[in-house]
């Protein structure tokens, strides 16, 4: 766990977004909750992460998802360095794609 971030009010947001059950409400919540920029900022750092986990190479990211070089060196560095959230959720849905096949 990220001490550096720990504390009540992220507490709470993360149960907010536990709370959430379909991608509609998702959208309405990140809607509610974030600036457009905010949110298209964190699927493709998102993204990044997925193709970066998936052996792709930086042109191609760069490419497929407009991130600059200095982004995908981020998300690189906690693909890495981090603390496994990325291969966490990544490997959820992996796993429920193979279940709805």
């Amino acid at each position: 766990m990220n001490s550096k971030i720990k504390d009540e009010s992220v507490d709470f947001l993360f149960q907010a977004v536990l709370s959430l059950k379909t991608v509609e409400e998702c959208y309405n919540f990140f809607e509610d909750l974030c600036t457009v920029p905010e949110i298209k900022a964190m699927s493709q750092r998102l993204l990044v992460a997925h193709m970066l986990s998936t052996k792709k190479v930086y042109s191609d990211i760069v490419a497929k998802t407009g991130a600059s070089t200095a982004t995908i060196s981020r998300v690189n560095r906690s693909l890495n360095y981090g603390c496994d959230g990325y291969e966490l959720v990544f490997s959820r849905l992996d796993k429920k794609e193979d279940q709805q096949q």
